[in-house]
C-alpha cells in the first residue's frame, strides 16, 4: 500500500451543508435582482430600434410617392399636395401614369407595426403580423395641419407612433 499524505475526512462524501446553500442562493438572488432590469432594459432598446425603423420606411415611402408624383409618374388631383391619400396606396400600390399597361408602383410591401402599439383594442380579437389596411394604430399627419397639432387629413404627410410613453431618451414616442 502507498502512503497517501491526504486522507479523506468522515464529511466529505456527505454534499453541502444548509449554510452553503443559503448563502449560493442569497448570491443567485443577488444577481437576478441586477440582471431582470438589464433584460427590460434591452428589449426596451430593441423595441426603440424596432419604431425607429419601421418610422424610417414609413417615411421614405411616403417621399418616394411624392416624388413620383413631383415626376410625373403619379397623377396628381389639382388641388392635392402629392402626398398619399393613405397608409395602404403604398402598400396596394398606385397607377404609373407612365406606363401605358396600367402598370402600379409600389412603395412598401407592408405597412409596418408600431411596436409599442397595443396589438388590440379592449373587446376586439387579437391580431398578429401585419395589420389591416386601415389600420388607426399610426397617428397620421396631413399636409395642412400643424406641425405642434399633427392631425389626419386628405392626405399622408408624417406618421408618429400613437403611444403615450416615453423613450429611453426622454423624449416620447409621438415626437419622433
Amino acid at each position: 500500500m502507498l502512503p497517501c499524505s491526504c486522507r479523506l475526512s468522515p464529511r466529505a462524501g456527505r454534499g453541502f451543508s444548509l449554510v452553503e446553500l443559503l448563502v449560493v442562493l442569497a448570491i443567485m438572488a443577488v444577481l437576478a435582482t441586477v440582471a431582470f432590469p438589464l433584460a427590460e432594459l434591452a428589449h426596451k432598446r430593441q423595441k426603440e430600434e424596432e419604431l425607429r425603423v419601421a418610422l424610417r420606411q414609413i417615411r421614405d415611402a411616403i417621399d418616394a410617392y411624392k416624388r413620383a408624383v413631383d415626376e410625373g409618374r403619379i397623377a396628381r388631383a389639382a388641388d392635392g399636395s402629392g402626398y398619399p391619400p393613405s397608409l395602404s396606396v403604398l402598400m396596394t400600390g398606385a397607377e404609373d401614369a407612365r406606363a401605358g399597361n396600367g402598370g402600379k408602383l409600389y412603395f412598401l410591401r407592408r405597412i409596418p407595426t408600431d411596436p409599442f402599439a397595443p396589438t388590440s383594442a379592449p373587446g376586439e380579437p387579437q391580431r398578429s403580423g401585419v395589420r389591416d389596411l386601415q389600420d388607426p394604430r399610426w397617428g397620421l399627419r396631413s399636409y395642412a395641419s400643424e406641425p405642434n397639432d399633427p392631425r389626419p387629413g386628405e392626405d399622408v404627410y408624417d406618421v408618429y407612433s400613437r403611444s403615450n410613453d416615453v423613450g429611453l431618451n426622454g423624449v416620447p414616442y409621438r415626437e419622433w
